[in-house]
């Protein structure tokens, strides 16, 4: 069963996306730094996530509306399926469902971010997503 997530759904969630991100991805997120992550993009203006749950959460999706001169775009910070529901459908099924949804609000298109890895340009190819042609993510760490 598919709702709209909300901040009050953060502790619910915490663990998949801990357990993804610092197993998965070789991360190191707290429920402090992971529950700060989770609310600043839920309540931000724009800010819109989907809770996929079967009894519990199974996986969710979350990020913001944008607005552009000429449209609207939703931009997805995240998608985490429980790691021991992946490769099952789940995550192109809540990906798909988001599409639709936020179609309904008001998005042109959305746009994200991945990790440049065969695993990321496999889930994201399947699902019609393909590289920009003019933006390249810049970046400057200060660490």
């Amino acid at each position: 069963m598919y709702r709209e997530m909300t901040v009050a759904d953060t502790a619910k969630v915490l663990p998949l996306y801990i357990d993804y991100y610092n197993i998965c991805e070789g991360g190191c997120w707290t429920a402090e730094t992971a529950g700060k992550r989770i609310r600043q993009v839920l309540s931000m203006n724009g800010g819109w996530g989907l809770l996929l749950e079967e009894d519990v959460p199974v996986g969710f999706a979350m990020g913001y509306f944008k607005q552009y001169d000429d449209l609207c775009a939703f931009t997805l910070e995240e998608i985490v399926i429980e790691r021991g529901r992946q490769g099952k459908g789940f995550g192109s099924a809540l990906l798909s469902e988001v599409e639709n949804r936020v179609r309904s609000l008001g998005a042109a298109g959305v746009e994200l971010s991945a990790v440049n890895d065969e695993a990321h340009h496999r889930f994201y190819g399947r699902a019609g997503y393909g590289d920009a042609k003019n933006f390249v993510l810049k970046v400057k760490w200060f660490c």
